[in-house]
């Protein structure tokens, strides 16, 4: 039995990562992909649970090769998803979930294109405002570029074969269990 890969992707602040890591918590049985990356470790970042921490050279040789299913550079860095671990969860029977931007979701789907693709959406623009501006980590001109992405994303929701909008978190959190669980 082959497991499904899940795609989940949306705009940064609309609450993936806590819709995530809340199903997860229900599904322990799932598979969270984890990442590679170049920058160095934060602290209390463990390599394989966090990301997996690259050199640069591996992490272009890894380019180079195909050893990685999705691949982006942000901020001087290299991110990616490595295709051998998704694989092995895989041919092992379970699913597995990538949390991941919109580039690497369109790369996704061309080598799985039966992956599951599943958007969330904020309400709208002013509450997906509200939340970045809430967190306190961006300043103005990053919260200004943060919107601007996500106007973009947005317009490629139809790419994905679910939406879920995150107006109340316990009902996006059931909807988006009621997806995955039931593949």
């Amino acid at each position: 039995m082959t497991g499904r890969l899940i795609v989940l992707t949306g705009p940064s602040g609309v609450g993936k990562g806590t819709l995530l890591a809340a199903l997860l918590a229900r599904h322990p049985e799932l598979y969270l992909s984890v990442s590679a990356t170049t920058r160095y470790p934060r602290e209390g970042e463990v390599e394989g649970v966090h990301y997996y921490f690259y050199t640069r050279d591996r992490f272009e040789q890894a380019i180079a090769t195909g050893a990685l299913i999705e691949w982006a550079e942000f901020a001087g860095n290299y991110y990616g998803t490595p295709t051998a671990p998704v694989r092995e969860q895989l041919d092992r029977g379970k699913s597995i979930i990538l949390e991941i931007e919109l580039a690497g979701a369109r790369q996704v789907a061309k080598i799985f294109p039966d992956a599951l693709r599943i958007f969330i959406l904020p309400p709208d623009l002013t509450t997906l405002e509200a939340r970045i501006r809430d967190r306190g980590t961006d300043s103005a001109e990053a919260i200004f570029r943060r919107l601007e992405q996500a106007t973009v994303e947005i317009a490629a929701q139809h790419e994905f074969d679910r939406r879920i909008v995150n107006d109340d978190f316990e009902t996006a959190l059931d909807e988006l269990d009621r997806l995955v669980i039931s593949i």
